[in-house]
């Protein structure tokens, strides 16, 4: 355990240069770029003292070397900063608003890219060089290769627009969310948390199609990893033996899958990350209303600080995901040096 906890540390540590160089590289990328933000915000026939005072509020009217100890200040506080349009709300309670919505539809998504590439892989590892490995590798080339609004919008006209069984857009239907208060963010689980059942059920209809256009594009990376494990490790001796020793075909397959899972994990814990910021093509899609949209919405109204905000939030949560994935690849596989 003493080991154990000695990597926990030390890795921890490592993550830090790692957000560190993060949030420079995003400081000094959107003070090089061409234009003046609070101008392109307000447009270039706004009085210059407006434009002066707005700078000021923004703290952009300060040298680089002051502007950036104050980000770094700023982000270790926890203040991400003031968004520069709309009430100007902070950073951080604008990004809590969206962004139960889309970890609501990460999770779903990420679910339903394990299940398949979990099924496919498997089936493919067990019938490896037949026509059935062959159709699943194909399958696996043409998912990952697919354009996730191509399919979104094919999905949109075949269960939308003709068969009129699942809704194409938004995360609720508009009456549902009349009197009800949310507790998590997460529709799914704020309504069995508050026995609101219909609203489990209009929220589940509406993850349907967002969730399988996210999980089948990333199923694809699943089947091949799967695959390949699931191939070494029926080759081994110990599966040999089990198998000698009249185990059942799914007990062996069971232990296999475990062995060949280890690898997998890391998979898992990058795919959630990319799930979580790649998901703006899918929330565009299907007008979700999370991140992915709501930095699209920003990014299109210039709003500064917001954008590097969001922007450096991402960052420190993909770096945290990858240090929890770490932990775990540790705690499950004991042939880990520490």
């Amino acid at each position: 355990m003493a080991a154990l906890r000695t990597y926990i540390i030390v890795r921890t540590l490592m993550t830090i240069p790692i957000v560190f160089t993060l949030l420079t590289i995003v400081f000094i990328i959107l003070r090089v770029m061409p234009g003046d933000p609070i101008t392109a915000m307000v447009g270039m026939k706004a009085p210059p003292e407006y434009i002066e005072r707005l700078k000021e509020e923004a703290g952009l009217n300060k040298p680089y070397h002051v502007q950036y100890m104050d980000y770094i200040l700023g982000i270790i506080r926890g203040d991400f900063g003031r968004s520069l349009i709309w009430g100007k709300r902070p950073v951080l309670a604008e990004i809590f608003d969206h962004l139960p919505a889309t970890i609501e539809l990460t999770i779903f998504g990420f679910i339903v890219s394990i299940i398949i590439g979990l099924i496919t892989g498997t089936v493919a590892g067990v019938k490896c060089y037949t026509k059935v490995d062959t159709t699943l590798r194909l399958y696996s080339i043409i998912a990952y290769a697919l354009f996730i609004p191509w399919l979104g919008m094919m999905f949109q006209l075949i269960f939308g627009v003709y068969l009129k069984i699942l809704p194409i857009g938004g995360r609720i239907d508009p009456g549902l969310t009349v009197g009800w208060n949310t507790v998590t963010g997460l529709y799914v689980l704020d309504g069995i948390i508050t026995g609101r059942y219909d609203i489990v059920l209009n929220a589940l209809q509406h993850l349907i199609l967002p969730s399988l256009t996210l999980g089948i594009v990333l199923s694809g990376a699943y089947t091949r990893l799967v695959r390949a494990n699931m191939i070494d490790v029926l080759s081994q001796d110990f599966i040999r033996a089990a198998r000698a020793r009249g185990l059942s075909e799914l007990k062996v397959l069971r232990h296999a899958l475990k062995n060949a899972f280890i690898p997998i994990l890391t998979m898992m814990g990058l795919q959630f990350a990319i799930l979580l910021t790649g998901a703006v093509l899918t929330e565009t899609t299907f007008s979700w209303p999370g991140m992915g949209t709501f930095l699209l919405e920003r990014i299109k109204y210039v709003d500064y600080t917001t954008i590097q905000g969001t922007i450096v939030f991402f960052a420190i949560f993909v770096s945290v995901v990858n240090l929890v994935v770490d932990i775990l690849y540790a705690l499950i596989d004991p042939r880990i040096r520490y």
